[in-house]
């Protein structure tokens, strides 16, 4: 029987869900189809679990009970992580699943297939639903703003949603470019094609639409309209040519100077604190993929299907299910599901680690503790004579070391453990724009020497 690595990205989900013969087959096969076996390893001696996706079984390596000892799930074999886990009571050698048990005998269940690195857990009986719920009666798009385009409207549009027209993908489904409009005053789009089985369903997607429909700032991305006929769920947003910050940095693109990604940095700070502090509403996605670019490096958030309406009153969070991807999600909101505002912070701190080391969130190409980004720059954040070794090399030395070292400071703040610590977004915000003009006054004396 073949085994497999268990991805980091899929470890939390994996244990929010799982109890041996309390699981459903049709559920184990989606959230691990890319999984052959998952080993499990008592902290006793001897005595192992494998929970085998080919035959939707569990095998033990010895014969009889495995008792309720605590597991462990053991990483194979490109990690080395363990996390612990209670396992139940199983006394057969070999069990087949193939009933669900009562759902208030299972932790949490597992609400999507987990084939990228987005997780979603339901804790407790909360309800796994849309975002922005009392905005939302059900079904209703609130927006009177969009246009609402058939899908041959949007067929036309990218071609019949043709290969060369997909500038795209993930695993919500696929991203075109296209025109709409006549010849001569057509309008770029960029329009977004659901997949039927993909991470974001009918909810999310209804949710998008309401929040972007209803929302404007000029650094939100514009939704210009949306599809939904029969089982397609489409939305057409504004074009961004120059892509996603995360290709900025991450890609053989031309590196941002310290200018562009402070400039990038204020504006997204900026579209984030309207979410939070004006409109009270938590994105839970915040990260640089979802930051867009126009042609002049303009910067404007992206994807607002998770996005869900904080607290209210004297209410400090609100319980909701699990979403986000790995290396972003605040860990407080990870462990209680517990959410506020301050779990965007976080991870827009997690942003500004990016902009400054031009490092991945995570990296599973790197070695051991390198992998989370967080996990590596912490202990080095706030010293100016590490300061040289996280910056970003593509920046060749082309940055004010003050500014550097201001910029980690706020991402350690931003990312710091108690989640009651950290700054709110428009506190964020002031200290991007204090840098800032500080760049400008830098250029200005220098153009003035010159």
């Amino acid at each position: 029987m073949e085994s497999a690595s268990l991805q980091p990205h899929q470890v939390l989900p994996f244990l929010a869900s799982i109890r041996p013969a309390e699981m459903e087959a049709q559920q184990l096969a989606t959230c691990c189809a890319a999984w052959k076996t998952i080993t499990l390893l008592p902290s006793g001696h001897g005595q192992t679990t494998t929970a085998s996706i080919d035959h939707i079984s569990w095998e033990t390596a010895s014969t009889g009970s495995l008792g309720r000892t605590p597991r462990k799930i053991l990483l194979l074999p490109s990690f080395s992580l363990i996390l612990t886990i209670q396992s139940c009571s199983c006394t057969d050698a070999s069990r087949t699943i193939t009933s669900r048990t009562d759902p208030s005998s299972l932790p949490s269940t597992l609400t999507y297939s987990i084939s990228s690195n987005l997780y979603s857990t339901s804790y407790n009986g909360t309800i796994a639903g849309g975002a922005l719920p009392a905005r939302e009666p059900e079904g209703e798009i609130l927006s009177s703003n969009l246009k609402d385009f058939s899908l041959n409207d949007l067929k036309n549009a990218t071609k019949n949603f043709r290969s060369d027209s997909l500038i795209g993908e993930g695993g919500f489904g696929y991203v075109y470019k296209g025109w709409i409009g006549e010849p001569s005053s057509s309008m770029v789009v960029a329009v977004k094609k659901l997949k039927p089985d993909g991470i974001q369903g009918h909810n999310e997607w209804l949710t998008e639409v309401n929040c972007l429909g209803q929302l404007h700032h000029p650094n939100l991305v514009k939704l210009i309209g949306y599809c939904s006929e029969g089982d397609n769920r489409l939305l057409v947003y504004e074009y961004m040519p120059k892509g996603s910050l995360d290709n900025h940095l991450n890609r053989r693109a031309e590196p941002l100077s310290w200018q562009t990604r402070i400039k990038v940095a204020v504006q997204a700070a900026r579209g984030l604190s309207y979410l939070n502090d004006e409109c009270k509403i938590i994105c839970r996605d915040v990260k640089s993929s979802n930051i867009l670019l126009d042609l002049e490096f303009n910067a404007k958030l992206s994807d607002f299907g998770l996005a869900k309406d904080g607290p209210t009153g004297d209410d400090t969070h609100v319980s909701t299910r699990i979403v986000g991807t790995y290396g972003y999600a605040a860990p407080e909101y990870i462990a209680t599901g517990r959410l506020s505002v301050k779990a965007d912070v976080y991870s827009f701190g997690v942003v500004l680690l990016e902009i400054l080391t031009g490092r991945r969130a995570f990296d599973r190409s790197r070695e051991g503790a390198e992998q989370k980004l967080v996990d590596w720059a912490r202990p080095q954040l706030g010293n100016k004579h590490k300061l040289r070794r996280i910056a970003d090399p593509k920046l060749g030395g082309e940055y004010p070391k003050k500014g550097a070292l201001e910029l980690s400071l706020l991402a350690q703040q931003c990312i710091g453990e108690d989640a009651k610590k950290r700054p709110a977004m428009s506190e964020v915000l002031a200290s991007l724009e204090k840098l800032q003009d500080g760049l400008r006054q830098m250029s200005s004396s220098s153009a003035a020497l010159s």
